[in-house]
This record gives structure tokens, C-alpha cells and sequence, in this order.
């Protein structure tokens, strides 16, 4: 296999130098500057890096990376199996067991020329063809690590004693397709993050200082909430260690209940999440400062799959009463078609944000 050296490079900064890996979360209350990630099924993976200085974002080499053929991609759920599954949710809305549940799919198609299969080289074609505020890559081969995120959404951001969650519920072509349903799940969401917060946050200081702001997006519009507290007095000291365990996974991606929700997920979902739906970004300890977003719109490699080394992306929707099956599957494809024609190399920058 071709080598692929450590790095992580996230908001301008590029990272190497790779000094210490833990999946210990009290490490981001120590010294340095760490990438975080965590995937949905409760892995953890903190790397240390000696070197982080500011880098222009990487230019496109082909020569670098070879995507899948559009064509190869298969889906953990098809399209029966999806509708299926959101017909389902519904009964156990009606049932009262739930309110709200995402439901994902995990597309994989296998890599070309797993030598050309450079995480950072896929990130350099993700920014030109789909800009996100939270974009990013962590590349620890060694250690199964290769992700490619462009994710809209944000998680967690800390400021010394303040944090803050950004989640999106809500999402259409444009904001005249956007529905009440949307609304009206983003505010259910909104309600689960704060009670989430508030088990680390000091009491009364958990706010919402907006709430259903309309975002734009390339290709899609979204309904966007901020939740945002100060952390209580008792885990200052431990603040990344509690945060991680009182939110995660994020609501967003989970739904309401989240416990009741997390066991639908797993009895309808048939493939693993990984990073999908879980937690990517960076923590500098020195200055007591984070920022992890939500893996949606995440690429990752699995050089350890049967098969050979394949490409992974997940997709999935937000399913509520008013869900209809047709209309989630369709969201589902819309939050991916983009993607995987910027992994695919089909994509085409003059196609516009509407693509």
C-alpha cells in the first residue's frame, strides 16, 4: 500500500508530526493540539500532533485520487427496505414509544486503485465542489482512520466555559420545499440538545439564541438551530470527558427520545455508522478551545473490508409522523447525489450550488 502519512487538517490548519493516539477523552484536557474522531457506535480516536501551522487547502490531483464508478455504489438499505423501515417508525410513533428517528443507510463502492485512495486529496476535491463550514480530514492509516468530511453541522464548539451545538433538522431543495414537519422536528431536536447540555451545564445558563435560521447550502437548504451554555463549575476540569459522554451520540442524528430512538436504529439499520452520524474536529488544550462537527456528508475508507478496500458514505433522513416513506428516500438521495458525484469525479463546479 502506498504510504499515507498522519495528518489532520481542519479551518485553515494543517496538522502533522503525529506524537500520541489514545481513546482516552481525558487526553483533551492535557497540553496540545488533537484531532477528534468518534464514530457513532461509541469508538473514540484522539491523535496528538507536534506541528500545526496554517496551509492553504490542498489542489486536486487526480494522480492522487481515483474515486468509484457512479455506478458501483450498493446501499445498506434499498429502497424497499428504507420505506419499509420508515413505515415502521411510524407505527411505533403511533405506538407512543417515539417522536422522532433517523434513519441512515451506509452506501460503500469499492476503490478502484486503493494507491490513488488519498483521504486529503478527496477533501481538496470536496472543497472546490462542496464548500462546508466544518470540512476536514484525519488520515491515521496505521491506526484505520482515513476520513473525509464536509459537514454543514456543528456538534460541539468550546471557548473556555462556554459551549455550543448547532443541529439541523430540516431539509429541502430550496426554502419554499421546506415543510412544518421540518419545523417541527428541528424544535424537537432543539429541546432533546438542551436537555443534553444542561446535564453539564450550569443551571439556567443553557440558551437558544436561534432558532430554525435558514441556512443555504450547494444543493440544499437547511433549517439550523444554536443551543449554547456555560459548563458548570464541577466539570471544568473534565469538561470534553462529560460533554462527550452526556451528548453523544448528537440528537440530530439519533431523535426522541434518544434512548428510544437508538433502539429502533439498531434493529432497523443493518450496517454500522462508523464515523457517519458521529463526532470529527479538533481540541487545542492549551487554549481550552474545540470544534467537532457531526459526520454528515462523510466519506471514509475501509482498507479492512472482505471485499478489498472500499469507500463508504452515509445518508439518512429525520423520520417523524408526518414522514412520507417516498418523500425521507428521497431526502436521502438528494443530501447524497452531490457528494458522490464530487467523490465519483463527475461533478462539475459550472453545474452551480443547485446541482
Amino acid at each position: 500500500m502506498r504510504d499515507f502519512p498522519p495528518i489532520a487538517r481542519f479551518g485553515g490548519l494543517l496538522a502533522t508530526d503525529l506524537r500520541d493516539v489514545t481513546s482516552d477523552p481525558a487526553a483533551l484536557e492535557s497540553t496540545g493540539w488533537w484531532a477528534v474522531v468518534a464514530d457513532a457506535e461509541g469508538g473514540l480516536c484522539c491523535a496528538r500532533f507536534g506541528d500545526v501551522r496554517p496551509a492553504p487547502a490542498p489542489v486536486p490531483d487526480p494522480g492522487r485520487w481515483r474515486g468509484p464508478a457512479p455506478g458501483d455504489w450498493t446501499s445498506s438499505l434499498d429502497h424497499a427496505a428504507y420505506t419499509a423501515g420508515v413505515r415502521r417508525i411510524r407505527e411505533y410513533i403511533a405506538a407512543g414509544d417515539v417522536y422522532q428517528v433517523n434513519l441512515c443507510r451506509v452506501l460503500t463502492a469499492p476503490l478502484p486503485d486503493p494507491d490513488r485512495a488519498d483521504v486529503d486529496a478527496l477533501s481538496a476535491l470536496l472543497a472546490r465542489g462542496n464548500p462546508a463550514p466544518y470540512a476536514g480530514t484525519v488520515r491515521l492509516p496505521a491506526h484505520g482512520v482515513e476520513v473525509a468530511t464536509a459537514s454543514p453541522e456543528l456538534f460541539l464548539r468550546r471557548r473556555g466555559r462556554t459551549v455550543e451545538s448547532g443541529p439541523i433538522k430540516g431539509t429541502a431543495p430550496t426554502a419554499e420545499d421546506l415543510r412544518d414537519k421540518d419545523h417541527a422536528e428541528n424544535v424537537m431536536i432543539v429541546d432533546l440538545v438542551r436537555n443534553d447540555l444542561g446535564r453539564v451545564c450550569a443551571s439556567g445558563s443553557v440558551t437558544v439564541p436561534a432558532l430554525c435560521a435558514l441556512e443555504e447550502h450547494p444543493g440544499l437548504v437547511h433549517l439550523v438551530s444554536t443551543v449554547r451554555g456555560e459548563i458548570a463549575d464541577a466539570y471544568e476540569k473534565t469538561a470534553w470527558a462529560e460533554l462527550l459522554a452526556a451528548t453523544f451520540p448528537p440528537g440530530s442524528v439519533t431523535g426522541a427520545p434518544k434512548s428510544s430512538a437508538l433502539r429502533i436504529i439498531d434493529e432497523l439499520e443493518t450496517a454500522a455508522r462508523g464515523p457517519y452520524c458521529g463526532g470529527i474536529g479538533w481540541v487545542d488544550a492549551d487554549r481550552g478551545t474545540g470544534e467537532l462537527a457531526v459526520g454528515i456528508r462523510t466519506f471514509w475508507i475501509d482498507r479492512a473490508a472482505p471485499t478489498g478496500p472500499v469507500l463508504r458514505f452515509g445518508t439518512g433522513a429525520g423520520i417523524t409522523w408526518g414522514s412520507d416513506p417516498e418523500g425521507e428516500w428521497a431526502e436521502t438521495e438528494l443530501k447524497a447525489r452531490r457528494l458522490l458525484a464530487v467523490a465519483s469525479g463527475t461533478h462539475r463546479a459550472s453545474e452551480g450550488n443547485r446541482s
